[in-house]
């Protein structure tokens, strides 16, 4: 069997495209992508013959679902002469899934992120979307280390400041709210102190 076969067949790809089309549906009945995979999880329980949704599909759903804006503005700044909401849907649901690789999915190398995407596109869109998707997702390989760093940069930083409020903060707050309470001279605020190709 070929690498383009095995990749193509493989589960990450099947997962892959059942992400697309997820994506591709909650869009055009304006629900979350999230609701549509609960919906097949509900429908391969009552019948044997609906494949199971895959745990990398609920991943890269949960994921695009969650970072949706952040993921629009980074393909957008790569977009020229074009808007994302002038895009055939299942492109945009194609690049969203790609991006959020790139820039979340530590495991899954850049080159098959882009070549997944651009399969994808072969498989389910127009002539011209590989071309396209393969020229957007090339730009955005430049600069991913540095948008995935920022990434985690961030989410330190919000990891931080909630170990900062913990229960034990929360709790000497209010302690120290209820004495400042019918104090004396008590101020505001006296209280105290977020290759080869595997199946990837």
């Amino acid at each position: 069997m070929s690498n383009n076969r095995f990749k193509k067949f493989g589960a990450r790809h099947k997962a892959r495209r059942r992400s697309v089309d997820f994506l591709f549906e909650a869009e055009a009945r304006s629900c979350k992508p999230t609701a549509v995979a609960s919906e097949r999880v509900a429908l391969a329980a009552e019948n044997d013959q609906m494949p199971p949704v895959a745990e990398y599909t609920h991943t890269v759903v949960r994921g695009v679902e969650q970072n949706k804006q952040r993921l629009d503005d980074v393909i957008s700044t790569h977009l020229h002469e074009w808007t994302l909401e002038r895009l055939p849907a299942v492109d945009r649901a194609i690049l969203r899934v790609a991006t959020w690789e790139l820039l979340y999915a530590t495991d899954v190398p850049s080159v098959v992120a882009v070549d997944e995407a651009v399969e994808l596109a072969k498989e389910l869109s127009t002539d011209d979307s590989p071309g396209f998707i393969n020229g957007v997702l090339g730009q955005l390989v430049l600069v991913a280390p540095q948008l995935r760093a920022a990434e985690e940069q961030a989410a330190a930083a919000v990891a931080a400041l909630d170990s900062d409020v913990g229960p034990e903060n929360e709790d000497g707050a209010a302690a120290g709210d209820a004495e400042g309470t019918g104090s004396e001279g008590s101020q505001p605020g006296e209280s105290g102190p977020g290759t080869s190709r595997a199946d990837w």
